[in-house]
């Protein structure tokens, strides 16, 4: 896919990163939208209906293009980033919660990269973001977390956010790793990938893994997280005492102190 722009980038922080990226005069980013953390002189938005790389085919390829992002649970639109300047200028990009950014080129990839809907971070202008369905449809939407794919293709660079730690692995041919889906980042398109329900009915109802994990088949690479945005906010929501959540020194002294002391000791 020509015309994809070449950018020079600083990954910075430890737990908490954003990415710092130089643009040439003419560049151009991609970038969903709330991802922008600053950006200098001369750097122009635009906001473009799906993910611009259908500009070029009319009002039917904008409108295609957004119905795929509207099926990945996406806005229908997102911002670009362009250098209208004389000299090089920076736009920064920053994670939505913790854990780690990563680059990845995807010409090393043959082009193409399957990544968790909620991964995608920010991608050179000319990079396409649309869905990877499924094998088993039904299986991609109650999949655990909704294990929906976003397809990254083009031969510039895309930038994938995971929560937590991020591991990366390179599994060979025919090696498998099971996954709960909520922890898949991102993968090469050359593994295949199928969506199973958790054998035996104890163990998904009392096993705390969910009812569905994902099965991967090398060869490919595949980039893993420890602690998907979902998995932390229902943790956050199951404690938070206005949905019912209890603290979790309940039953010692100190929470019955501290129940006292708010008034929930009555």
């Amino acid at each position: 896919m020509p015309g994809m722009d070449v950018v020079d980038y600083e990954i910075l922080g430890d737990d908490m990163q954003f990415v710092k990226i130089e643009l040439d005069p003419g560049e151009a980013l991609v970038a969903e939208a709330g991802a922008m953390m600053y950006m200098e002189d001369d750097i122009a938005l635009e906001t473009i209906f799906g993910d611009g790389s259908q500009q070029q085919g009319g009002i039917m390829g904008a409108l295609l293009g957004a119905g795929k992002r509207l099926l990945t649970g996406e806005s229908l639109f997102m911002t670009v980033f362009q250098n209208q300047g004389r000299v090089k200028r920076k736009a920064a990009f920053a994670a939505p919660y913790p854990g780690k950014i990563v680059a990845i080129k995807l010409p090393e990839l043959g082009g193409e990269l399957l990544a968790q809907k909620d991964s995608f971070l920010v991608a050179a202008k000319g990079v396409s973001i649309g869905i990877a369905f499924t094998k088993r449809f039904g299986a991609g939407l109650f999949g655990g977390e909704g294990f929906i794919l976003e397809k990254l293709q083009g031969d510039g660079l895309a930038f994938v956010h995971a929560g937590g730690t991020l591991e990366e692995r390179t599994l060979a041919a025919g090696e498998t790793l099971r996954v709960d889906t909520g922890c898949i980042v991102a993968m090469q398109n050359t593994v295949d990938y199928d969506i199973q329900m958790v054998g035996g009915i104890k163990t998904a109802l009392f096993g705390g893994e969910g009812l569905f994990f994902a099965t991967l088949r090398g060869p490919g690479r595949v980039w893993l997280q420890s602690l998907p945005f979902s998995r932390l906010a229902g943790r956050i929501y199951a404690a938070a005492p206005q949905t019912g959540g209890r603290r979790r020194e309940e039953g010692s002294i100190l929470g019955g102190l501290g129940n006292l002391l708010d008034g929930d000791g009555n």
